[in-house]
């Protein structure tokens, strides 16, 4: 327990924690909440494959920008003014269908400023984590931010699900707003070491293709973001299509919409306390194909279910194997890029996590309302299969320069020579 906890010695990553825990409590419980509303309003698949589309298609666009901004930027107060604008967003959200007013097009509007907001949070936020915490605990925090992540994916939506059942969409979006405050409070009280910024003389766009060129040259990250982009497009697509399942295929409605949300949530809360278990880098790549693969046959195992708690128990693995190759692959990437580029890579590892998956939304959602949301499931999950396989048969051709990069990174931060070797990520 005190290695997996490691990362929480640290005064700053503590109020980190425990702010960002409430507000994803808050965020999880409008996601489902929003894509309740959607399908309510609209019965119909492709609109909620398109507001997934709407929501993080901006983060594919702007991502790059949000990059360079963390790494020319204070990433502190990057990370604040997007929480108060993601608190303003659902605010509005809150008022609108509380007053009876909303309506698709103004979920669609204010899903994709949303989006926009996340593409400067999500690189802000993870280039922020070594500011919090180092490089020694930087895996641990990892592990730890996304383990908190998916302990509000169990509880958020389960109170979603009742919430919607009971009271209605809107209440849960103004729980969500309220959520906001904690994470802020928990922001301003921080005590951040001010940060030496890039002064590196060259336009925006300079910079942001000399991130693109740094990472298109080292193979081990490419290799990463080429399969995370893939499963992104055409496996993930099965959180949009939860409420086709949750009512025609399984017939649980709101509640149970919320049931299979939170199991998803718990197999990948235990998937990320598995990373947070480990003290090392070693051995992540396997771990990366062998997760992406379970993954792939969990969700064709769901697919063909129709037995509302089988489907619950399949999502537990599903959740697991989802978490473990994101967290792993964002473990080695950050093990692997140097601090000046930090920023710019972690907007790539965005644009390949939620950047593709609008565009896997959209796809998931046409393709469901012709051949049915399982149909659609699995053939993205034979797609994954094919994505493990690959990754696997690259991983002996990547090994060398990987082991180089993380050593090189660990010299950088100070770590002792003698340790470095024990903690790469392949023999």
């Amino acid at each position: 327990m005190p290695a997996t906890l490691r990362a929480l010695k640290h005064r700053n990553f503590q109020l980190f924690f425990s702010g960002q825990l409430i507000s994803l409590i808050g965020t999880w419980m409008q996601s489902v909440a929003q894509a309740w509303l959607v399908y309510r309003m609209t019965g119909s698949s492709l609109l909620l494959g398109s507001v997934g589309f709407a929501s993080q298609f901006p983060v594919f666009l702007v991502a790059p920008l949000g990059g360079i901004v963390a790494d020319r930027m204070n990433r502190h107060r990057v990370v604040i003014g997007t929480q108060v604008a993601s608190m303003l967003l659902a605010f509005i959200l809150a008022g609108l269908t509380l007053s009876g007013q909303v309506q698709v097009w103004h979920i669609f509007v204010l899903a994709a400023l949303l989006g926009v907001v996340n593409a400067f949070d999500i690189p802000g936020r993870q280039a922020f984590l070594v500011d919090m915490v180092g490089k020694e605990d930087l895996m641990n925090s990892i592990a730890l931010n996304s383990s908190m992540f998916n302990g509000a994916r169990i509880i958020g939506p389960a109170i979603a699900g009742i919430l919607v059942a009971k009271i209605g969409e809107g209440w849960c979006f103004f729980a969500n707003a309220l959520s906001y405050i904690a994470v802020i409070i928990g922001l301003v009280m921080m005590r951040v070491q001010a940060r030496a910024h890039s002064t590196a003389a060259g336009s925006p766009l300079a910079h942001m293709l000399e991130g693109f060129r740094w990472v298109r040259q080292t193979r081990p990250i490419w290799a990463l973001l080429l399969l995370l982009g893939l499963v992104s497009l055409v496996a993930m697509p099965y959180t949009v299509l939860m409420p086709v399942f949750a009512d025609k295929v399984l017939h649980g409605g709101a509640r149970g919409l919320g049931i299979l949300m939170g199991a998803t949530g718990v197999g990948a809360l235990l998937g990320a306390l598995t990373l947070a278990s480990r003290t090392g880098v070693r051995g992540l790549g396997r771990w990366v194909a062998f997760s992406c693969a379970g993954f792939g046959v969990g969700l064709i195992l769901f697919s063909f279910s129709r037995n509302f708690w089988l489907s619950v128990g399949l999502l537990l693995p599903v959740g697991f194997c989802m978490m473990l190759q994101m967290s792993s692959s964002n473990t080695l990437i950050q093990a692997m890029v140097p601090d000046e580029l930090r920023g710019r890579v972690m907007a790539l590892y965005s644009m390949m996590f939620m950047g593709m998956a609008p565009f896997g939304a959209l796809l998931g959602g046409a393709i469901a309302d012709r051949l049915g949301a399982p149909i659609t499931v699995a053939v993205g999950a034979v797609a994954s299969l094919g994505g493990a396989l690959w990754f696997g048969m690259q991983l002996p051709k990547v090994r060398v320069e990987a082991h180089r990069l993380i050593v090189a990174q660990m010299a950088a931060g100070g770590e002792p020579a003698e340790e470095m070797t024990a903690r790469v990520v392949e023999e």
